[in-house]
């Protein structure tokens, strides 16, 4: 044995003994702040299964069904306000091909009266609010329950801006950031500001998520994906240190389940009265093993 080996080969038992050590105890090293709620159930778009999407009718229908948390998008108007919309051009929402932007707040159409469910194909959602909705976060004190979230890092920069007491949650970059360093062994090692991460459960891929347009490229990216990503052990050291890992979009009781195994904080879904009928059902939420 070559003396680099005589010395390397140690160090390099040490270090991954040490990785794996902190690993599953990362308490020893961070101290995990305690979250303001629990995000179990999460509305998405409000509840885009159930009533027309980020309405306020689906919100309420939401909160009846004791959701934890409701996922919405906002665009700015052209009068500079911000209002709930997931897509920026009004096209499939109302039939107007007119990105809000160029819309005064006053001008926007109504939704139509119904809205195809993006993660269910097929099924549409029907109801009788067709207004889109417009608040302030700060009016209502609501700071450290709203989440800023983002897939984009420029964006997060801008909003942590705005408002810095607000929670944030993984952008996409520093999602593979994280994978990456989990994989090195360095993760345990690193301070994370985040306080959530959302990510899609691989297995929906090819079934209710297309994120490519050839179906090849869709089961290559469900397969590389679902090595990858659905690590109880990675989900278990996130948790530990006070990071809510949450999975989208899931709107079949055999997707609550594969979330909730692998020892998922909560779910986003579509469809929160399947959501909350499951979780009364089964209980409190599994912890991965």
């Amino acid at each position: 044995m070559s003396p680099l080996l005589y010395y390397a080969l140690p160090a390099l038992g040490g270090y991954i003994t040490l990785s794996i050590f902190f690993l599953r105890r990362p308490r020893l090293l961070h101290t995990p702040q305690t979250p303001a709620f629990c995000s179990r159930l999460v509305a998405h778009r409000g509840g885009s299964g159930e009533r027309l999407e980020n309405t306020m009718e689906a919100m309420e229908n939401a909160m009846a069904q004791r959701a934890d948390l409701l996922e919405l998008d906002c665009q700015l108007t052209r009068d500079g306000v911000v209002v709930v919309s997931h897509d920026k051009n009004l096209s499939r929402q109302s039939g107007l091909n007119r990105d809000i932007t160029s819309l005064n707040f006053e001008e926007l159409p109504l939704y139509n009266k119904e809205l195809e469910v993006y993660f269910s194909p097929g099924h549409f959602a029907h109801g009788s609010d067709r207004h889109m909705i417009a608040d302030l976060v700060r009016r209502f004190d609501r700071n450290e329950i709203t989440i800023w979230a983002s897939e984009k890092s420029s964006i997060m920069k801008k909003c942590k801006a705005a408002n810095p007491e607000m929670p944030v949650s993984f952008t996409i970059s520093r999602g593979f950031w994280v994978l990456l360093l989990y994989y090195l062994g360095l993760l345990p090692f690193i301070q994370i500001p985040e306080k959530f991460l959302f990510c899609f459960l691989p297995t929906i891929i090819n079934r209710t998520y297309f994120p490519f347009s050839c179906s090849g490229l869709n089961q290559l990216a469900a397969v590389v994906s679902k090595w990858i990503i659905m690590r109880k052990s990675l989900i278990r050291h996130l948790e530990e240190r006070g990071v809510q890992v949450v999975f989208w979009c899931l709107n079949e009781e055999s997707d609550f389940e594969v979330a909730f195994n692998l020892g998922a904080t909560g779910v986003i879904t579509d469809y929160p009265t399947a959501l909350r009928r499951y979780l009364d059902n089964h209980g409190p939420v599994a912890t991965a093993s």
